[in-house]
């Protein structure tokens, strides 16, 4: 006799639009049931500004993706991408005389390294245990069976602005939701992704969003960074409308329709007219000018994901590459430009391994809600989904 299917959804509440996917989780495969997506309104450069406008656009998403899936839904697993940090910490467990780890230890361990004293506007979001350290014999993945007589645990924490944190969580309870766990966006987009041979050879993933780009880097099971970058795809729409002195709608139409990350891939001599006021006569300019402004602010972007790289050692060993998602890796040559700054490959991101996911959403900006819902239903196949402890996710869900 068939089970009956679990009803999982993913919620990513972006400054740009408010999506919603759910999934059902049958026999251990995933299908994908419908959709919903709006206009974000109640967001004013990244924070959320009015609250009670951004519940309104999520209920509205989640009831779209309710009727097309024909299927109730009562709790979602949200994503987060602004103001997040990570860091490296580690937990001690000493034992009396030699042990022999079980899983328990390896839970109390992680525990140990998730006890930080965090900034009164900081909360602890999810924790990843990255490998484990022996009697001081270290990189051991899953050391269970062994024996010793310490056991340090090596995590990287993530944290959160607490205010926005705990804004976006009352805006979904407003919309009479309940959360199972809010997830950093560059993560969800990794989980949907990113098979799991491919973090083993090491990966980065950019997730580019309207007010905040997310880079998250694995090696193997280990996640050596997450954290938000500040350049967005905002930013390259806000200097084009500022350098071509037209409005910020103006410049976002022009950059979906003739922008390109770099300038090579458009004709020198090819010509775009410019909206002009009411009473004005329109303009002409060379498409290299807008090309030239986008640019500028993408090559800033990958510029500040190599940064990264740098600091964790892993500039030069990701043979995977890097990974794009979010509605700004769709800008024309965003793949190129990343190659040429990181000197790795690089694609983009699209949602992996969700029967019957439609065509129309196989797109990068659609990625984040995808694995937004994979996360949901993996966390009630675990029982987990009530959050014993914050974070606890990570520990699930490697």
């Amino acid at each position: 006799m068939a089970t009956k299917p679990v009803i999982a959804a993913g919620l990513d509440a972006g400054s740009a639009r408010t999506r919603a996917v759910v999934l059902a989780l049958e026999d251990g495969h995933l299908r994908f049931l419908g959709s919903g997506e709006v206009d974000s309104i109640g967001w004013n450069r990244g924070r959320i500004a009015d609250p009670q406008a951004l519940s309104a656009c999520i209920q509205a998403a989640v009831r779209q993706a309710e009727q097309a899936a024909g299927q109730p839904v009562d709790s979602v697993t949200t994503g987060i991408g602004a103001s997040i940090q990570g860091f490296d910490n580690r937990g001690t467990y000493e034992f009396a005389r030699p042990h022999q780890i079980n899983a328990g230890d390896l839970s109390y361990a992680v525990e140990k390294a998730t006890d930080v004293h965090l900034e009164t506007d900081r909360c602890l979001l999810q924790v990843f245990p990255q490998d484990f350290t022996l009697d001081g014999r270290a990189f051991h993945r899953n050391p269970r069976g062994a024996t010793c007589n310490r056991l340090d645990a090596n995590v990287h924490v993530l944290t959160a602005s607490r205010q926005e944190h705990d804004t976006l969580i009352n805006a979904v309870q407003q919309a009479h939701f309940s959360v199972e766990e809010t997830v950093f966006e560059g993560i969800a987009a990794a989980y949907a992704s990113i098979l799991p041979e491919d973090r083993l050879r090491g990966v980065a993933l950019l997730d580019i969003g309207r007010d905040s780009s997310g880079l998250a880097v694995y090696e193997g099971d280990a996640l050596l960074l997450a954290k938000s970058i500040a350049v967005s795809s905002d930013h390259m729409t806000r200097d084009a409308a500022w350098g071509l002195k037209i409005s910020w709608q103006d410049a976002e139409k022009l950059k979906i329709e003739y922008g390109s990350a770099i300038v090579g891939l458009t004709a020198d001599n090819s010509l775009i007219e410019l909206p002009a006021a009411e009473g004005r006569p329109s303009r002409e300019t060379a498409r290299r000018n807008l090309n030239d402004i986008l640019e500028a602010r993408a090559e800033q972007l990958f510029l500040f994901a190599r940064k990264e790289l740098e600091a964790i050692g892993k500039e030069q060993s990701l043979l995977e590459g890097i990974v794009l998602t979010g509605g700004g890796a769709t800008l024309n040559g965003m793949c190129d430009l990343a190659e040429r700054v990181l000197n790795v490959p690089a694609r983009n991101g699209l949602p992996v391994g969700v029967e019957d996911w439609p065509e129309e959403l196989m797109d990068p900006a659609w990625t984040t809600c995808a694995g937004l819902a994979m996360y949901s239903a993996r966390l009630k196949l675990k029982g987990e989904w009530k959050r014993k402890a914050p974070g606890l996710i990570g520990l699930v869900l490697r």
